[in-house]
């Protein structure tokens, strides 16, 4: 049985303004996915090495149905165009962004490389407190 985690993450927050639809959709264009093998049990088409190593203090991509890559970049990039992000100046790549799957589960992308804008994702655990933040903003600014 997995584990479940009692500890998360109390600094992440939604920048305090946002930048210009033009500059978000820039950055919607440049993002990319990676993923991480920790987050998988079915590796999908991700090509990611190993394919997959499911860890039991990790959540599961597999839980929300996210098998391919297209899919996750897609979630990724609706989340910058909706304004889902940490702090961001305008310049290289926000810590966190933030989307929604079609289901209504929330989800959390870390940037997994600065140098190039790659994020790693995972649905984010039913006692994350942050996971009630997530899903106002998201109805609030487009419910």
């Amino acid at each position: 049985m997995p584990a479940t985690r009692t500890r998360f993450n109390r600094k992440r927050r939604f920048a305090s303004g946002l930048p210009a639809p033009e500059a978000l959709e820039k950055l919607a264009a440049e993002v990319r996915y990676g993923g991480k093998p920790a987050h998988k049990r079915n590796p999908g088409d991700f090509g990611l090495t190993p394919p997959s190593l499911p860890r039991d203090d990790k959540s599961l991509c597999d839980e929300v149905r996210l098998f391919r890559r297209a899919e996750a970049l897609r979630l990724l990039r609706l989340g910058i165009r909706r304004g889902m992000i940490s702090e961001w100046d305008g310049t290289g790549y926000p810590k966190n962004i933030w989307s929604m799957t079609e289901d209504g589960i929330p989800l959390e992308a870390q940037l997994e490389n600065p140098g190039n804008g790659t994020y790693h994702g995972y649905p984010l655990e039913a006692n994350d407190d942050f996971r009630e933040s997530v899903i106002t903003k998201w109805n609030q600014n487009h419910g």
